[in-house]
């Protein structure tokens, strides 16, 4: 990608003037930021070698000013940021008006065909019973690899074989994501998971579906993050859905 960070800056932009972080919080596995109006989530994703960009954190700052934490290689501070921009995208009225609504009983490869294809997971993604029954070979690429798994260092090779490509949204967190879209130019590519703002701008990145979730019960997702409970988010929010 010729400006690494040009993805960033598009999220950056989108994100309206006028609001302020009112309240941070972190567990053992998302960050929560809320503002004025909203909530939101992102994965936790630890890694505070380089020291942070905001030093004070992100309470009291205009969001817009936070979001710019979502470029910082403090990877903590990255995932309150990554938050802090959900809490202003990842809202009920712009899942209205960018016709982004979807339900839990679907998942975000509706419509896609499998059969034949070759299907890379960056993350341990579940996608729908028709993926791994259809699919003529399914890689998962793991930082983290468990049994089956490929270790990361595998995507340079793997990705460019594959026909359907589907991401974890924290890889905007630890940078990965530009690169990983540079290796799947040739492949449909979903962007997926709690972590992912509504930005139409991503769709301009070679991603062609966008997948999140927005915040409908803040107290008790707020509960679940502190507590570390394990399980799924989406239970205290929608899901949303934003094909190109």
């Amino acid at each position: 990608m010729a400006d690494f960070f040009s993805l960033y800056e598009g999220i950056i932009d989108a994100v309206p003037r006028g609001l302020r972080v009112t309240e941070t919080c972190r567990g053992e596995r998302w960050s929560m930021s809320f503002n004025e109006k909203n909530a939101a989530v992102a994965m936790f994703t630890p890694g505070s070698s380089i020291p942070p960009l905001f030093p004070e954190g992100l309470n009291g700052l205009e969001v817009r000013r936070a979001a710019e934490g979502i470029k910082s290689w403090n990877f903590a501070e990255a995932s309150m940021a990554l938050a802090a921009v959900n809490s202003a995208l990842n809202t009920e009225a712009r899942v209205r008006a960018l016709h982004a609504e979807d339900s839990m009983d679907r998942y975000y490869t509706q419509g896609l065909d499998f059969k034949g294809k070759t299907v890379g997971l960056i993350g341990h993604l579940n996608g729908p019973p028709e993926m791994r029954r259809d699919a003529k070979t399914v890689y998962t690429l793991e930082k983290a690899p468990q049994e089956g798994d490929y270790p990361d260092s595998a995507c340079d090779l793997l990705l460019p074989r594959c026909d359907i490509v589907i991401i974890t949204g924290s890889t905007l967190i630890n940078k990965t994501l530009p690169h990983l879209l540079d290796l799947c130019r040739g492949a449909y590519t979903i962007l997926t998971g709690p972590s992912v703002p509504l930005c139409p701008a991503l769709l301009e990145q070679g991603i062609d579906r966008i997948a999140g979730m927005v915040v409908t019960d803040s107290e008790d997702m707020k509960n679940s993050v502190l507590s570390g409970q394990r399980g799924s988010p989406y239970r205290y929010g929608k899901p949303f859905l934003l094909v190109k």
